[in-house]
């Protein structure tokens, strides 16, 4: 089958080369737009990411270029308009868990960052500065912590903040009851915002949950809490929460992800003037964090995505059932 594979870099043609189940693959760079959507004439399937747009109109021309396939090589798909899709008659198969443990643990490590400030201490030993002032941190033991969504990747969130030694009240609208067995207490979003001392967002992006962490959400928050999201950028309200870190409301951020982050994410712009205001105003708070959508960016996250992604395409192919479908 041929495939059209978009937003791709090196590290995506050798992970997608090395386990092709024997498709032919053509490499683009760019994202999927409206614009170049003309360079999938001939393919059969398209193989998109996070970045790629598959609004009403992309796919309205994707049906008219004889696409019947859409490969999404991530678990998110907020970026598909999934009904439109089911009209055009083209499938939509996704990856929904590759490596859970790899987003959780960058979450974890985005807390320990903030928290400890090794960012911090690694620029000034360098300039031979020794001193400790202002990179006094917190124990995690004990520490109360909200925990939004608990899908795989909340799952595995959990378990390693147990290893901790935290206290975890979660939030989701479906508890899971493995995980009521053993020990995670569920509350209301309200409960959950305003005991924790740490809030990590693990959910989807969907119209429910849009702007979920907004200014007055942010008013139940603890004073001075940390906040870290490494699902969606659409789940927070960008200048909400510049104003609660500019009140002190909100002591720490962590972010994985923003809302506007298809123009800035994986590229090299360190030549350039940053055009979006609110990244850069982000960028200046010296308690925010920010890495480029990196949570999912190990070994073995990619061989899963590859290995499943090609067990979707030859699903599609062989008439098996598509246990990874996205429906409306």
């Amino acid at each position: 089958m041929r495939v059209a594979v978009f937003s791709t870099f090196s590290y995506d043609q050798e992970f997608l080369d090395q386990y092709n189940t024997g498709h032919e693959l053509l490499y683009f760079p760019q994202p999927l737009t409206s614009q170049n959507v003309i360079l999938t004439k001939g393919f059969e399937a398209l193989c998109l990411f996070v970045n790629d747009k598959a609004d009403r109109e992309v796919l309205v021309a994707l049906k008219a270029n004889g696409v019947r396939l859409i490969l999404l090589r991530c678990a998110g798909f907020n970026n598909v308009d999934v009904e439109a899709a089911a009209e055009m008659g083209i499938k939509i198969l996704r990856v929904p868990a590759y490596s859970p443990e790899a987003v959780a643990e960058h979450a974890i490590a985005m807390i320990l960052t903030l928290n400890r400030k090794t960012h911090k201490a690694y620029n000034r030993i360098r300039e031979g500065n020794f001193s400790l002032e202002k990179l006094m941190g917190f124990n995690l033991h004990g520490c109360k912590v909200g925990l939004i969504g608990t899908g795989n990747i909340g799952k595995a969130f959990y378990k390693i903040m147990k290893g901790f030694g935290c206290e975890i009240l979660a939030y989701d609208p479906f508890p899971d009851q493995v995980l009521t067995q053993q020990g995670l207490i569920y509350g209301s979003l309200e409960d959950v915002l305003r005991d924790a001392e740490i809030v990590s967002l693990h959910c989807p992006l969907l119209p429910e949950t849009s702007h979920m962490i907004n200014r007055e959400t942010l008013k139940l928050f603890r004073r001075g809490a940390m906040l870290i999201n490494t699902s969606r950028g659409g789940l927070i309200a960008t200048a909400d929460v510049i104003a609660a870190l500019k009140s002190g409301r909100l002591g720490y951020l962590g972010l994985d992800v923003y809302e506007q982050e298809s123009e800035l994410f994986f590229h090299d712009l360190s030549g350039d003037v940053l055009q979006d205001d609110l990244i850069a105003r982000l960028i200046s708070f010296p308690n925010v964090l920010i890495t480029s959508h990196q949570g999912f960016f190990t070994r073995e996250a990619m061989q899963q995505i590859a290995e499943t992604t090609f067990s979707n395409a030859d699903a599609f192919i062989l008439g098996s059932v598509l246990h990874n479908e996205v429906k409306p």
